[in-house]
């Protein structure tokens, strides 16, 4: 397996987020990836490589235009407003809900912020913009490698920040650019006449529903906490199916908080055989291993030997894939979780 590794992923390091009612430090963290880079070198798994720079045309067929440059001058904005900005990070605080306009971009630099975001908990650094570009490089020349001729089976795009929760054109969750997304386009691009995003991460992938949800060349599956009670709450409901050319391309299999391995795998289960039935090309795993039973900000009950199991199941489709490193903040154990993963999937 062929590993691409953000290079830059630490430059992006928020000091606070909006969590339960206070200020806490970021639950997001760049120590994620250093345990996983060290659980993945401790037991020879992959070769690491460096991405390539963006293909910045992609990035901008899958995310609207102006977000994308919204983000790309984001900080530059925030200090050019006051040079003592550097020493704070950028949290949106105002946002056109029901009933406001989202056609006009603003000149306003906060409001512009609530016009690309949905949350307060997702603060937009100094580096951030550096560290999701080569992330989303990370996410195509993963899906390249696996689509050239003599290419590995699987690929994986190891970086942070993560991107399920990023939509065309708002960020939230952690996330700013969807990986899982870009990927799934570049294999669009390179061939593959369907593609299948499975998304296992505790949360379900809005942005991911978002971005493909009219479309029926990508079926998008995620296994996930119930959004009645779980983040992101507004989108993840078992009835949404998809609309036009995507009507029944997307799968959302929501599970009550505390549910165990055995019921999570039945989900799973499910959710790929959609995944055959649909008969795709190739396939991107969003994953997140925030389903562990020790992680601090959701409430699955997977323990670590159960991502061995996960590995050989996502394993048995059989088809070309692509890993994007999504949530996942039970530190010390994350890298465990995810090497349990891709042991399991090597077989």
């Amino acid at each position: 397996m062929l590993i691409f590794h953000n290079p830059v992923h630490e430059k992006h390091a928020g000091r606070q987020e909006m969590f339960r009612g206070k200020l806490v430090p970021c639950h997001e963290t760049p120590a994620r990836l250093e345990y996983v880079l060290e659980a993945l070198r401790q037991r020879g798994i992959g070769e690491l490589r460096a991405p390539a720079a963006a293909d910045m045309a992609l990035l901008k067929r899958v995310h609207t235009p102006r977000y994308v440059d919204f983000l790309a001058g984001a900080w530059q904005e925030w200090i050019a407003l006051d040079p003592a900005n550097a020493e704070l990070d950028v949290l949106p605080s105002i946002w056109p809900v029901r009933g406001f306009r989202h056609d006009i971009e603003p000149t306003n630099f906060a409001a512009r912020v609530g016009l690309f975001s949905f949350d307060s908990g997702c603060p937009l650094t100094a580096g951030t913009w550096e560290a999701a570009l080569a992330g989303a490089a990370c996410a195509i020349d993963a899906a390249l490698a696996v689509s050239a001729p003599g290419g590995p089976r699987a690929a994986m795009a190891l970086t942070r920040p993560p991107g399920h929760h990023a939509g065309p054109d708002f960020f939230g969750g952690y996330c700013f650019l969807n990986n899982a997304a870009l990927a799934a386009q570049a294999l669009r691009e390179a061939g593959a006449a369907r593609v299948a995003v499975v998304d296992v991460d505790y949360h379900h992938g809005n942005g991911t529903q978002s971005i493909f949800y009219e479309r029926g060349d990508v079926l998008t599956v995620s296994v996930h906490g119930d959004p009645t009670t779980e983040y992101p709450f507004y989108l993840g409901y078992a009835d949404e199916r998809g609309q036009d050319a995507g009507a029944d391309r997307n799968l959302n299999l929501p599970l009550p908080a505390g549910t165990g391995f055995e019921d999570w795998t039945r989900a799973l289960e499910q959710g790929l055989a959609a995944v055959r039935a649909f008969k795709a090309d190739a396939v991107v795993i969003a994953l997140g291993v925030d389903t562990y039973e020790g992680d601090p900000i959701s409430r699955f009950k997977l323990k670590s030997a159960d991502y061995l199991r996960v590995g050989r199941l996502l394993a048995g489709l059989g088809l070309p894939a692509v890993f994007t490193m999504e949530g996942g903040y039970a530190v010390a154990d994350v890298g465990i979780n995810v090497a349990n993963v891709l042991e399991g999937y090597a077989g």
